[in-house]
């Protein structure tokens, strides 16, 4: 039976780090608001009155009669069954990771959204200024020091953010870097003098053959301007 994915239409978002997974392991899924009337489908599970623990946002993942919501805690279901996580207690070293990647993209939406989620990016614009340039200056080097030296102190080597082979965090941590570079090209525009492992990372995943084969699909949105990761140019600039 192929899974359920249920995200919004038309965007990448949080739903994208799922998405990642379940194509590196060719897992058979459906991305449910991309068919007829698929963002009902979502909604009336997310408003039932009748399932015992509906969803309070997408994305959300529908395994038979088990529905499980949030990125890390989709993945955290998912890496085992899919060859992405360890079988042993370590996938909860994966999982702490997929935690600090998922308070990272909260700090980027926030860069465009610092007042209120409810609030169009037009009515925050200097507020989101002062906001991401703070981002840039100070929360994206320290994010990103740490994830370099989570590779940088790996014992097996540096090539995977945890183990000695592909996890789901090291899909995740490509889409995060990906989506920098979309939202902030003036600032991430040293990122590999910089991260040298963390480009190298990104840059593996992106040479995996079903990671290739997805990105060069229709299956595979664009970052546009309604997601998490929006180019707005007013607010990149160079890093320090």
């Amino acid at each position: 039976m192929a899974y359920e994915l249920y995200y919004w239409d038309g965007l990448q978002g949080r739903g994208e780090f799922v998405r990642l997974a379940l194509e590196e392991a060719q897992a058979p899924y459906v991305d449910i608001a991309r068919d007829d009337d698929g963002s009902g489908a979502m909604m009336s599970i997310m408003d039932s009155k009748t399932e015992p623990y509906p969803p309070f946002a997408p994305p959300f993942l529908k395994d038979g009669d088990l529905i499980v919501s949030h990125v890390a805690n989709i993945l955290l279901y998912l890496g085992p069954r899919l060859g992405l996580a360890p079988q042993d207690d370590s996938r909860f070293v994966v999982h702490g990771l997929q935690l600090t990647i998922a308070d990272m993209v909260t700090e980027v939406h926030d860069t465009h959204h610092p007042l209120a989620s409810s609030q169009y990016y037009e009515e925050q614009k200097e507020a989101a200024k002062a906001r991401a340039t703070d981002f840039i200056d100070h929360r994206l080097p320290k994010f990103m020091h740490y994830f370099e030296r989570v590779l940088e102190l790996n014992p097996h080597g540096g090539r995977h953010m945890a183990g000695n082979a592909l996890t789901y965090v090291d899909l995740s941590m490509f889409q995060l870097i990906d989506g920098l570079h979309y939202a902030f090209p003036r600032a991430m525009k040293r990122f590999g003098e910089h991260y040298p492992r963390l480009a190298a990372l990104h840059d593996a995943v992106l040479a995996r053959p079903n990671i290739a084969a997805y990105l060069a699909s229709a299956r595979r949105l664009s970052h546009n301007e309604s997601c998490i990761f929006r180019h707005y140019p007013e607010l990149d600039k160079a890093a320090r």
